[in-house]
């Protein structure tokens, strides 16, 4: 069985930090104009020293604009603007972007039907976001297993899966290998390669499901 343990230096690959206050950054709207600037400037491949001498402005004075450290003028910001030709508006595109968040209390999760519904498995959907800036689309669901269900190993689509097991136990098939998940595992895959519960061990079961894939697919 090829197990695979989170070591330190796994972690030490993941370059973002969950405790940045990131949020109450993005609110300011020196910052959301900078990000605006630097991406159009980036997605034309211009370099900072050819913006300068497009539209007159210093070096330092872009570096500052694009890092948030200073408030530009309307005169600035449209002469930014005619240099990479966008609308003017397009620099307050992030500042105004909404930002959701779903709460589902318990036992309001919507009850729909997938693939596996046929073998007796219980799908309650816990949230959804449609388009949002991420790029990225992420299901989550409450399975739970019963002696109603059948084993189901055949699942495959696209995306990451996530299963975190809360009751029960379940032999989880992902591929050629089969992994025994106890209240508290997690079971982390490529969800293309099929996938599913192929023996129930001891029931009721119930695991967080999170599926995860780009809004293009």
């Amino acid at each position: 069985m090829n197990i695979v343990k989170i070591s330190p230096e796994m972690v030490g690959k993941l370059t973002q930090d969950p405790h940045v206050v990131r949020e109450e950054r993005e609110k300011v709207l020196e910052v959301a104009i900078g990000r605006e600037v630097r991406s159009f400037r980036r997605c034309q491949e211009v370099t900072v020293a050819e913006l300068a001498a497009t539209t007159g402005l210093s070096i330092g004075m872009l570096s500052k604009i694009e890092n948030g450290n200073t408030s530009p003028s309307l005169t600035t910001l449209q002469t930014l603007a005619n240099a990479l030709s966008v609308p003017l508006t397009s620099f307050f595109r992030r500042f105004e972007e909404r930002r959701e968040a779903v709460h589902t209390k318990t036992g309001e999760g919507v009850e729909i039907e997938r693939a596996g519904t046929r073998a007796g498995h219980q799908y309650n959907l816990l949230g959804h976001i449609g388009a949002n800036a991420s790029g990225v689309i992420v299901e989550p669901y409450l399975i739970t297993l019963t002696t109603e269900s059948d084993v189901f190993p055949t699942f495959q689509h696209g995306g990451i899966e996530t299963i975190y097991m809360l009751e029960g136990e379940v032999d989880y098939r992902h591929g050629d290998e089969v992994y025994p998940l106890k209240p508290g595992d997690t079971l982390f895959f490529d969800a293309d390669s099929a996938h599913g519960p192929e023996k129930l061990v001891q029931l009721p079961a119930r695991y967080l499901s999170i599926i995860s894939y780009p809004q293009n697919t």
